[in-house]
């Protein structure tokens, strides 16, 4: 049986920070991911992909509003957004994996499933929202659409300006779980959990009803992966590694790694909060409920086992 993988796309395999956001751009981001991948099937994995959509999502929901107020043409609620988000990307995705997998002569179904996550309507995450969504603004932009919409804006850590924040509630259940294990175990790769999913809450009689919110996609993968119970867990991202001391003079780059170790680099707020902070908690979550390790690391890195940051028990 082949060692099984959930891999979570960053948003920089769809879309960077310096593009416009054009559809060839984002061909050709998820296209180079894609190659990558294939070190990943090559070393014997079977691949479930979780991916972001914050740039998507946020993008879409500007599309819709402009659309209300110049054509009459009513907007959509968030919810439904994040589903219009998983449909595209996956697309994009699917293709563009598919033509990486026919070059190198690789045999293998591609399966993209519009995905809701359960979530929590009570959870606190609803009264503070952090999850940044679409492009960045300068100050006197944010706060003129934080007046006109009532939209939260914070920051970006980076310094690339600022960005709407909405609710980030923690994933319960994944829908249909069970599903994507059979497929993925059957050999087929699957994308799923598209942008964290489609946030859901159920009622007491089972009923299920969108709800307003972007759930964190690497959080959404490392739950995915704790049911499926995948080996590994990938987070791809930016940088090669995960950091401590990040961007001083003291900077140190962190490999191989406890639980009990990264947690108190967590504790002493050495990740930032909206950026590397979540992906580290994912990593744990995941290791902490039987997984052999979690790997963040950018894709190029992918070729290389020992290459990224480890997390491990």
């Amino acid at each position: 049986m082949n060692k099984l993988a959930v891999v979570a796309f960053g948003g920089n395999a769809l879309l960077r920070g310096d593009q416009a956001g054009s559809y060839a751009e984002q061909v050709e981001n998820v296209r180079a991911t894609c190659e990558n991948l294939v070190d990943l099937i090559k070393q014997g994995y079977d691949i479930v992909i979780g991916h972001g959509n914050g740039p998507q999502v946020g993008n879409v929901l500007l599309q819709h509003d402009a659309g209300e107020e110049k054509y009459q043409v009513l907007a959509q609620p968030m919810h439904f957004c994040v589903s219009e988000t998983q449909g595209s990307i996956a697309y994009l995705i699917e293709q563009q994996l598919q033509n990486v997998l026919n070059k190198y002569d690789i045999k293998k179904n591609i399966l993209s499933l519009v995905t809701r996550v359960i979530v929590d309507k009570d959870d606190t995450a609803f009264q503070n929202p952090t999850k940044p969504v679409g492009p960045y603004y300068t100050k006197a932009q944010a706060d003129q659409l934080e007046n006109l919409n009532g939209w939260a804006f914070k920051e970006d850590p980076r310094g690339r300006g600022w960005r709407r924040v909405v609710a980030s509630p923690k994933p319960v259940d994944i829908v249909n779980w069970e599903i994507v294990e059979r497929l993925a175990r059957e050999g087929n790769i699957v994308i799923t959990v598209g942008g964290g999913g489609i946030p859901v809450i159920e009622d007491a009689n089972g009923e299920m009803e969108g709800i307003d919110a972007v759930i964190d996609k690497d959080l959404a993968s490392a739950t995915l992966a704790c049911k499926i119970k995948a080996n590994d867990f990938y987070i791809l991202t930016d940088v090669p590694n995960v950091f401590i001391k990040f961007n001083t003079p003291e900077q140190q780059k962190l490999e191989t790694i406890s639980i009990s170790e990264i947690e108190k680099h967590l504790a002493d707020g050495q990740f930032t909060e909206g950026s590397m902070a979540p992906k580290v908690r994912a990593c744990i979550m995941f290791v902490k409920n039987g997984g052999k390790e979690a790997i963040i690391t950018e894709a190029t890195q992918l070729k290389n086992s020992s290459a990224g940051t480890k997390i491990i028990a």
